[in-house]
């Protein structure tokens, strides 16, 4: 069995933590995951309420032994929106997960409330930031990830923080397989933020026209772009421009935003686009991993392939890697 703290100390079968991702990963998802041996997670996002906080944790929670589960919030969110915190501590998730933003706000209610406390970083000063909050996971995500990201890859990103921090770190990343995990634990990281991985997974809301796209695309099919976040007028921080799949939307408009916005047409045949899915013009946000999916599996077999084969892969490659005559 793979020995880290979220093995040891948590509880949970892999080291896996399957990421908050919104719209994406819901209470199904959140349930599978956990139930194959990880740790499932909500996505909250800007548009979700209380009632659906409530709701999917409810789900991810199931009948008779409750399964464990954690909540992802997002810290811009948050400044507009408390009501979505308070929400989440209702549930008492096992843990909670704050990103893109300052952390410690909130540290202390989680902590008194007995829920233990991520959050997700893409450079030193926001791990050393998050590290002195008191958090007890720091995720170093980086750039390969889909979603919202930073500038700074995985492989920098995880050494830096782990040399710079004593919070327990995972990392999150361009991680979808049993190497990638593997990898990042032989690096030091306690476990791995998967989430490009579980895009695939009939238990998550992807739907079947952006499955048939994301098994499609490949490695260098993917654009780190504000462009989604400013024709949706988000109030993304500019830091954390989004990966999604490129798409003829992004081959025309990407790097000319501000021409975009001052056009009110070509934004209002967007949100018409958008309105009926398709993803031509719409975001499908993916990492660079998605070159990695190719078929449907349900997240139990994700979950278990991907921590048996990493447990199988460093117990043969350790041995062969220190062995010889020095």
């Amino acid at each position: 069995m793979l020995n880290t703290l979220l093995t040891r100390d948590w509880g949970f079968r892999y080291p896996l933590i399957g990421a908050p991702m919104a719209n994406t990963a819901r209470g199904r998802l959140a349930r599978a995951v956990t139930s194959a041996g990880g740790l499932g997670m909500i996505g909250v996002g800007h548009k979700d309420t209380p009632e659906f906080i409530e709701k999917e944790a409810c789900i991810a929670r199931g009948e008779g032994a409750p399964a464990r589960f954690g909540i992802g919030l997002m810290a811009w969110v948050l400044e507009q929106r408390p009501q979505l915190f308070d929400a989440t501590l209702r549930q008492l998730p096992f843990l909670v997960s704050i990103s893109f933003g300052p952390v410690r706000p909130y540290v202390e209610r989680l902590k008194e409330a007995g829920i233990l406390v991520a959050a997700q970083v893409n450079n030193r000063e926001a791990a050393l930031e998050a590290a002195r909050s008191g958090v007890d996971l720091i995720v170093a995500q980086g750039t390969e990830a889909g979603g919202h990201t930073g500038a700074v890859a995985t492989l920098p990103l995880l050494q830096i923080v782990l040399d710079s921090v004593a919070t327990p770190v995972a990392a999150a990343g361009g991680i979808a397989s049993p190497r990638g995990v593997a990898a990042v634990l032989a690096a030091g990281a306690e476990g791995a933020w998967i989430g490009t991985s579980l895009l695939l997974c009939p238990e998550s809301d992807t739907t079947e026209a952006a499955q048939a796209r994301i098994r499609a695309a490949r490695e260098t099919d993917t654009v780190l772009t504000p462009l989604f976040d400013r024709v949706n007028r988000l109030a993304w921080p500019s830091e954390f421009p989004g990966r999604a799949l490129k798409n003829e939307f992004t081959e025309r408009w990407h790097g000319r935003e501000a021409e975009l916005m001052s056009s009110p047409e070509e934004i209002k045949l967007f949100r018409m686009a958008a309105d009926r899915k398709d993803y031509n013009i719409t975001s499908i946000f993916a990492g660079q991993a998605v070159g990695m999916l190719h078929e449907q599996r349900a997240a139990g077999e994700v979950v278990a392939w991907l921590g048996a084969g990493a447990e199988a892969i460093l117990r043969e490659f350790a041995g062969a890697i220190l062995s010889g005559n020095g």
